[in-house]
């Protein structure tokens, strides 16, 4: 059977054509202004914590693969990031310290797991699925925390300082920042273009309607692998990134509660959005240190805006901003 693209369900557009415009403008205004930040004499504190939303923007974008396009809730995508921790940090410490070999190594032992978890998770419907990802992430948290010996357990794991071409490399801050930027805009256009492409289409059509794409001659388990085991590969390589700047990771970075962080961020955010899971990395990161500053109770308040905004709007802030845009784009038309 020959299959187009035509053949493929696409989800239903909520603005228009003027809108949509100004909106592939609006996505290059995040790292212009991520650009010009450190020209504005920002603090360490800041600089970092930028650098956090970077980090945490990626990993939010290609859990999205899973959940906004392909329909699949996973609460385990924070266990591939601390795969792709440990395995550059336990590169760096004794094999390599070369930046692109610890990566290349984090990004195949995250494909590498990718792969048999994938098979096992996708058979599984709805809830199950959530579960059983659920279940490997504390499988691998348990595993960093009793394998001391290797993992440094509760105590973490000190990295050694990454080198490029046996050159040292990211030794200041404005590196650092200049770095994760560069590999978040990459990030950020590689999903976009996985997103317009026909392959992001099917995997779009799966989510709307499983049974339609089987009954056009789509191998819906190989896409829905595809997607995982690329998703997981990007979780990966953006967590052997952080540990080049932070050169430490410890059994947290797999907890289940930092997958549903990542879950949150891109709920609040907007799933199936491509600027939907970097505002809501940016909006519950910087929050996140600006309320943990004034109360102990800073968790509530992140869990009473996530009501709200799933409440008001269900298609997260980055439909809200369409909507608003979209109504004041007609009130400027009424009113000529």
């Amino acid at each position: 059977m020959t299959h187009s693209e035509s053949s493929v369900p696409r989800s239903r557009p909520v603005e228009s054509h003027a809108l949509r415009l100004d909106w592939s403008q609006a996505y290059w205004l995040v790292p212009a202004a991520l650009a010009v930040a450190p020209a504005l004499g920002m603090s360490d504190f800041s600089q970092s914590l930028l650098l956090e939303v970077m980090v945490f923007a990626v990993l939010a974008m290609s859990l999205d693969l899973l959940l906004g396009q392909t329909g699949l809730v996973s609460l385990g995508h924070a266990a591939f990031f601390a795969i792709g921790a440990y395995a550059a940090a336990l590169s760096a410490n004794y094999l390599c310290t070369d930046v692109l070999v610890t990566s290349c190594i984090a990004v195949a032992a995250g494909a590498l797991l990718a792969l048999p978890i994938g098979s096992l998770c996708i058979r599984l419907p709805g809830f199950y699925f959530l579960m059983i990802t659920f279940a490997f992430s504390q499988m691998i948290f348990q595993v960093a925390f009793r394998w001391a010996k290797l993992t440094g357990g509760s105590d973490g794991l000190l990295v050694s300082s990454p080198t490029l071409f046996g050159s040292s490399v990211l030794t200041s801050r404005l590196q650092l920042y200049v770095t994760t930027l560069v590999i978040f805009v990459l990030c950020f256009v590689l999903l976009r273009q996985v997103r317009k492409s026909s392959f992001g289409q099917v995997l779009v059509g799966i989510r709307e309607n499983t049974r339609r794409m089987r009954a056009l001659g789509y191998n819906v388990r190989t896409y829905k692998l595809m997607a995982f085991t690329l998703s997981a590969s990007i979780a990966a390589f953006i967590g052997a990134i952080y540990v080049q700047f932070s050169l430490f990771v410890s059994p947290d970075t797999a907890h289940w509660a930092q997958s549903a962080t990542v879950l949150v961020m891109v709920l609040i955010g907007g799933a199936g959005t491509a600027v939907g899971p970097v505002i809501g990395a940016a909006a519950i990161l910087l929050l996140q240190h600006n309320l943990s500053s004034y109360t102990e109770h800073w968790n509530a308040v992140l869990g009473l805006l996530f009501v709200i905004v799933i409440w008001f709007s269900p298609d997260g802030l980055a439909g809200l901003i369409q909507r608003m845009n979209l109504r004041a784009r007609g009130s400027g038309d009424a009113g000529h």
